[in-house]
């Protein structure tokens, strides 16, 4: 039978021994915060399902923790990362693993990731804090079927449960309908401050997405523009937010949605019915 992982070449060092080695630190600048628990890093990396020979794409690895555990799992991983400084110890992550590693120095914000494959690759990360939202909503925002076969992300707690929200909850908004609308969100596991090094003000989690295919004849640029105006006056009645979205009063009347609900109320599907009846009537 062939073993589920690979294991990991027996002389590589431990991953706090690198780190002293090369005098890294995380940066609160970069939004950076170390993983050192390998038995955690193997749960997050076991989380997209069976990597052997997948391609996968990691943004801010870092000193290469959660790489370890991709690479133990058999992934042949692309590594996108800007703090130069930790660059020495991806090297020497290259050279216990030939040919399953390769190193991209720059910021990810700035890298078209999809040129970089000639497949679709899982994204699995702990995502520096400051730019994790903003990757997710490209990520999201790409034509559909995306690029990428899943995506395996560690948020601060309060971004994951936005991602996931259903609605008629606080956290519900913007973000949930982007990620829900076309994919599959779920929480994988909590992340406790204190796996952390050093451990940040606030809990984490890891989100997982799985793209499906998207509601026919509804456009992106409709459903932001309506999700827009009405959660940016969420606690107003939607006859009051949507009154600057041409159409939109129309549409809620022929979709039978109460003009006197809130955004909050408004699920998915409803959100994605509305756009379809703008897009239709345009």
């Amino acid at each position: 039978m062939t073993p589920a992982v690979e294991l990991p070449p027996p002389d590589l060092p431990p991953l706090r021994e690198v780190i002293a080695r090369h005098g890294l630190s995380a940066s609160k600048a970069l939004g950076q915060n170390f993983l050192f628990d390998a038995q955690l890093l193997a749960r997050i990396a076991r989380v997209p399902g069976d990597l052997r020979d997948a391609e996968v794409l990691e943004v801010g690895p870092g000193p290469g923790g959660l790489t370890r555990a991709l690479l133990a799992q058999g992934a042949r991983v692309t590594a996108i990362e800007r703090d130069r400084r930790c660059i020495p110890a991806l090297a020497e992550l290259e050279a216990a693993y030939p040919g399953r590693l390769r190193v991209i120095e720059g910021d990810a914000t700035e890298i078209d990731a999809r040129a970089l494959f000639g497949g679709a690759p899982h994204i699995v990360s702990n995502l520096p804090y400051n730019v994790g939202t903003a990757l997710l909503v490209g990520w999201l925002s790409a034509e559909w079927l995306p690029w990428w076969r899943s995506c395996t992300l560690m948020f601060q707690r309060e971004v994951a449960d936005r991602i996931v929200a259903p609605a008629g909850t606080d956290a519900y908004g913007r973000l949930a309908v982007l990620s829900q609308w076309r994919s599959t969100a779920r929480i994988a596991m909590p992340v406790h401050r204190s796996a952390f090094t050093p451990p940040p003000k606030v809990m984490s989690a890891v989100v997982h997405l799985v793209p499906a295919e998207a509601p026919e004849a509804v456009k992106l640029a409709t459903l932001e523009r309506l999700t827009a105006a009405a959660f940016g006056q969420r606690r107003k009645m939607l006859r009051q937010s949507l009154r600057g979205v041409q159409g939109a009063l129309e549409a809620l009347e022929a979709e039978g949605i109460d003009p006197t609900r809130r955004a909050e109320t408004v699920s998915v599907a409803e959100f994605v019915s509305l756009a379809r009846r703008l897009d239709g009537a345009s």
